[in-house]
């Protein structure tokens, strides 16, 4: 089968994938491919943080041109998957000197199916964009074409607990990504401080309690497949949450929006998250740090393209707030405006290349200690100290 991801995030998903259970785990870009039955592939579908779609390959072959594609498609017995009063859907991604348009591609497998149903049965299944019973991915690189079915449907950052949002959410997967990134298993404390509708804390709280990321979700494609199982996923769905975990800390969130605030709440209360999450209405810039040990922060600043801020000034407060007021915190965040970062003020100990949508974006850590770096280092060394 085939995971797709983000770039960045495919090695943390080969591990989720290990984590898992899943074998032959092989990493490629914004892609991670592993073997497992499909008992499995219920469960990453369910399960898989940072996992956009799972395919499953049903056929490989050489196409240089038309003939050759329809010719391929029509090589399949499209009987096993599907019967001609069902509905399909192909999405189809063109990477080859010998095809140039997506579309077109899509057209011509949809003929060939079509076609084969005609000739064998004497009826036609119809296309569907919208609630297909099959969906069908098509992948064209130079002249090799891949087909699949999408396992998945809708992409998996389609949790099914956000109903409510704000201006440009982040992406659930994205938001998974970046926490995982950024270490947190639930071992402390956890702040988002501009928390807009809620996305990074849901996230970063079925992590801490290991919940399964699509537990909330209502549907996915392979349970219009010919070969479902209904009992087999039920089996699955009670054997996840038997492995979730209790939580002894804090997830707080902040926003300064009344509007957020109630968005962010009702989203929680929709992932059946209230009983871990607090959400107040608060300005980070005017707020300290109150809990007693480490603090995990992770959050998503605007960046200029969502709202109009005086960027120099707003990045400068970040950097001040986290170090004048959040000692033992390590903070984690998103930003596709690179060159505000500068104002920050502060230097970070990592910066990783992500994107969020089409900008490219860097996800950066501030390390903040007690006192002064060098205080702490010193403390350190006298600790370390054999005499």
């Amino acid at each position: 089968m085939v995971a797709k991801t983000f770039f960045g995030f495919e090695e943390i998903l080969a591990k989720e994938l290990q984590i898992l259970g899943a074998q032959n785990v092989e990493t490629g870009v914004r892609v991670v491919r592993f073997e497992g039955d499909k008992g499995f592939m219920y469960k990453a579908n369910l399960s898989l943080r940072t996992a956009l779609k799972i395919l499953k390959p049903i056929y490989h072959f050489r196409a240089f041109n038309e003939a050759s594609l329809y010719k391929g498609i029509m090589g399949i017995n499209w009987l096993k998957y599907m019967n001609a009063n069902q509905t399909f859907v192909i999405d189809a991604t063109v990477h080859s000197d010998h095809f140039n348009h997506s579309e077109f591609i899509a057209q011509k497998c949809k003929d060939a199916i079509v076609d084969q149903f005609r000739n064998k049965t004497g009826q036609r299944p119809s296309v569907d964009k919208d609630y297909p019973d099959l969906r069908i991915n098509i992948h064209i690189d130079k002249d090799q074409c891949s087909v699949s079915l999408d396992s998945s449907g809708n992409s998996l950052h389609q949790r099914g607990y956000r109903t409510a949002t704000n201006i440009a959410p982040i992406n659930e997967v994205l938001a998974a990504g970046m926490i995982l990134l950024s270490g947190w298993e639930g071992q402390g404390d956890f702040l988002d401080p501009m928390c807009g509708s809620g996305t990074i804390l849901a996230e970063a709280a079925m992590i801490a309690c290991n919940i399964p990321a699509n537990i909330n979700r209502k549907e996915f494609a392979f349970e219009k497949w010919a070969d479902w199982d209904n009992d087999l996923f039920d089996t699955i769905v009670d054997s996840l949450l038997k492995k979730v975990r209790e939580f002894h800390y804090t997830i707080t969130g902040f926003d300064k929006a009344p509007s957020a605030v109630a968005k962010a709440k009702a989203n929680i209360r929709n992932a059946n998250l209230d009983e871990y999450i607090k959400i107040e209405e608060q300005n980070f810039f005017d707020t300290e740090k109150t809990t007693r040990g480490p603090l995990h922060m992770v959050f998503n600043p605007p960046y200029g393209e969502r709202l109009d801020i005086q960027m120099e000034r707003f990045y400068a407060d970040i950097g001040d707030t986290l170090k004048k007021k959040y000692p033992r915190t390590n903070a984690w965040f998103i930003t596709a405006n690179l060159e505000a970062l500068k104002f920050v003020g502060l230097k970070p100990s990592r910066k990783i290349k992500l994107f969020n949508g089409s900008l490219e974006a860097r996800l950066v850590k501030y390390e903040m200690y007690e006192g002064s770096k060098r205080t702490k280092f010193q403390t350190d060394d006298k600790n370390n100290d054999p005499s």
